[in-house]
């Protein structure tokens, strides 16, 4: 965590909070902190400081019990915090007991996300799937939105108006989504002509944890200029470009990164993003094996990938990527304890991904352009024999194309 005396004034001054729990350990707790804090940076706030709570369960009223709450509620005072974010989606009755507590602004991890999706979204497309998605996060929690009015003098007389405004809120609400879901239906017809119109060209979508490089590896292997950054969710919009390997033409889509914690409905909101994935015949699966906990983010885009592919047996190239990045500290000889990420060399995790994967891995940097030649090569392998298998009798495709931006 940043020092309070080196915060940017321009950047909201901030406190993580989270929990350990029996199902949540301190190490995977410290972890998810982490990357709220890396979340919390990417929205433009400066974390200053976590704090945990070891509890069975999250307190029903204010998430941590009242004795952490106020050892929070002294810190944020003396500290001049104007924002609290709690690592786990937060109640709106807990959301109004914790602002009465610590008089700051309250934020849990999906309306951080939300917010980081708001801000990233440039096309109508990214827009429509964001605010949909911030309705249906928000429809939820109107209840006890108007209890203030209860708490008025005369407040038996006022509860009629406030149940009405409820009601009022929410049909609103849920008009909006419709509409919204309307537009997006028509959106996904027009980007169902427009992958219909791309002919007989094999279909290759980069999948992955968010930050791992995809839009990097994109850029690199289709000598384009997709945004990329070293934030989270650098880029919400599917943008396909033509590639040629050899003489072979594919097409590559980037796609929006996964994260652990992500709500259902927020999955569901950029699905035309996934259907670029669902309709793909060759995925990579790029992961960051710099990345102390890169074997999770594989499951976690795993099992994403095997609800939105319908068991995603697809065929797949995984790419560790920033190898560049990658360190570890030497086991002593004399240290016979299990060996772990730490202390395991690139070389011994490269031949152990190898013996399980064979030549569906390959160890690149694609910001130092190393081994980007070998993949390369696995990408022409795999797409030929898709190729190969769906047109038997016909030669490969010499077409010249446009690059496709798969945006409307």
């Amino acid at each position: 965590m940043a020092k309070i005396n080196d915060i940017n004034p321009n950047q909201e001054r901030t406190v993580l909070v989270g929990l350990v729990t029996p199902q949540q350990p301190e190490e995977k707790a410290m972890e998810y902190i982490a990357e709220l804090a890396f979340l919390a940076e990417t929205a433009g706030a400066y974390p200053v400081k976590s704090f945990f709570q070891k509890v069975d369960y999250p307190n029903p009223r204010t998430f941590v019990g009242k004795g952490k709450l106020e050892e929070i509620a002294k810190y944020v005072e003396e500290n001049d915090i104007e924002l609290v974010i709690f690592d786990d989606d937060l109640t709106t009755k807990q959301v109004a007991n914790i602002e009465n507590a610590l008089k700051v602004k309250i934020l849990d991890r999906t309306s951080l996300i939300l917010d980081i999706f708001a801000n990233r979204a440039q096309t109508a497309t990214a827009k429509t799937q964001v605010e949909l998605a911030q309705y249906q996060y928000l429809l939820p929690r109107l209840t006890r939105m108007w209890t203030h009015l209860e708490r008025q003098r005369g407040g038996i007389g006022m509860r009629g108006p406030g149940e009405t405004q409820i009601e009022t809120d929410r049909r609103i609400i849920l008009d909006r989504i419709a509409r919204l879901k309307a537009e997006l239906v028509a959106i996904d017809k027009q980007k169902a002509v427009q992958r219909k119109n791309r002919g007989k060209l094999t279909r290759i979508a980069l999948v992955g944890y968010t930050n791992v490089g995809k839009s990097t590896l994109m850029n690199l292997l289709s000598k384009s200029e997709v945004f990329a950054e070293n934030k989270l969710f650098a880029t919400l919009d599917t943008t396909v470009r033509k590639v040629v390997i050899e003489n072979l033409p594919v097409l590559l889509t980037d796609t929006v990164g996964f994260i652990r914690k992500l709500p259902t409905h927020l999955v569901n909101s950029f699905k035309s993003t996934l259907d670029e994935v669902r309709e793909a015949d060759l995925l990579i699966h790029v992961v960051d094996i710099s990345h102390p906990n890169f074997e999770e983010q594989i499951q976690v885009v795993d099992k994403t990938l095997s609800e939105i592919c319908e068991g995603n047996d697809k065929p797949m190239i995984i790419v560790f990527n920033k190898i560049d990045a990658f360190s570890y500290k030497p086991k002593d000889e004399d240290d016979l304890t299990e060996a772990t990420r730490e202390n395991v060399s690139l070389e011994e995790l490269e031949k152990s991904w190898m013996s399980r994967l064979g030549d569906n891995c390959v160890f690149i940097s694609a910001k130092k352009s190393i081994n980007i030649d070998k993949l390369k090569q696995l990408i022409y392998d795999k797409a030929k024999a898709i190729h190969m298998e769906r047109f038997p009798y016909n030669d490969f495709l010499f077409e010249t194309y446009e690059p496709l931006d798969d945006n409307p």
